[in-house]
């Protein structure tokens, strides 16, 4: 079997069979690709009898050319992965990657937006848009993601079947997993607003948000508006269109919501990855006790 062969396999499994996403599919295939450049496998069976020796010497020679920490421990990953669909290829009874921790990472804490900047943010992409309707579709972006809670990509692979939104939206995030989430009257007016002024017929079974030329908007888009946006007001380069989900999730926290509430509203697999945010709401908290305190202003 030839590498190529190989890659085509990996990626088919990646994208049909565990439906990741094309960002994901890209990175984990390059991932492999590296990785069959340096090694004599030509087969699944060759594959699955590689080991932590070999695993490490591939980080190692990675690390070698300047790789970050977290870098190399999202490349450990995707190798892991490899070689655990290598182990099923090749009938093993343990598929299961040979156990190696990956470098340490710092994690650092979101840096959410207030209330006001989100806002200000979704109304500064309407008013610098070359089109109106672009304003408006970006604008319906932002507010889908600071007031539902969405990823980017989640709020990219909406139909237009979702159009007229209603008060609650079925969403499918990561892993295919669906959920439920309410969507303020602001956020259905914006989007009901940007589907008044999309020029293209947005038919139940194509993509609700289009890009200039009428195919499905991607990241780099919304992206770059939100960096027109944010250097307008001011605002630092943490200000991403990531940042609106997770000011969602602060704001929502510092409002009272439990837990596992949040973490059904933003879909996360374990609860463990919604507590980071009650140690962002706890840093927001002292910033604004520091602010406002006299005896910290004397």
């Amino acid at each position: 079997m030839s590498e190529g062969a190989l890659l085509n396999q990996w990626q088919e499994h990646l994208a049909l069979g565990r439906r990741r996403s094309p960002h994901t599919v890209r990175a984990y295939v390059a991932t492999a690709q590296r990785w069959l450049e340096r090694i004599d496998a030509t087969d699944w069976g060759a594959l699955a009898r590689l080991g932590p020796a070999d695993l490490r010497m591939q980080l190692a020679t990675r690390r070698a050319e300047g790789l970050s920490n977290v870098s190399a421990a999202r490349e450990l990953s995707a190798l892991k992965a490899f070689l655990a669909y290598a182990r099923e290829q090749a009938g093993f009874a343990d598929a299961a990657p040979p156990r190696l921790r990956g470098p340490r990472i710092k994690k650092g804490l979101p840096r959410p937006v207030t209330p006001d900047e989100a806002a200000n943010l979704a109304e500064t992409v309407r008013e610098t848009s070359a089109e109106d309707w672009i304003g408006a579709r970006d604008r319906a972006v932002l507010l889908l993601l600071y007031g539902a809670g969405l990823r980017i990509a989640e709020a990219l692979s909406l139909k237009g079947s979702s159009a007229p939104l209603g008060e609650t939206l079925v969403v499918t995030g990561k892993g295919n997993k669906q959920r439920v989430v309410p969507i303020l009257p602001l956020v259905r007016t914006a989007v009901a607003d940007y589907v008044s002024r999309c020029p293209f017929p947005l038919e139940p079974s194509q993509p609700l948000f289009r890009g200039a030329k009428g195919g499905q908007l991607s990241q780099g888009m919304v992206q770059k508006a939100m960096a027109r946006a944010r250097i307008a007001l001011g605002l630092p380069a943490t200000a991403t269109p990531h940042a609106l989900r997770h000011s969602f999730a602060t704001h929502l926290l510092g409002a009272g919501a439990d837990l596992r509430s949040l973490q059904e509203l933003l879909g996360h697999a374990s609860l463990g990855s919604t507590q980071i945010y009650t140690r962002v709401d706890a840093a927001t908290m002292l910033e604004a006790y520091r602010s406002a305190h006299p005896r910290e202003k004397a």
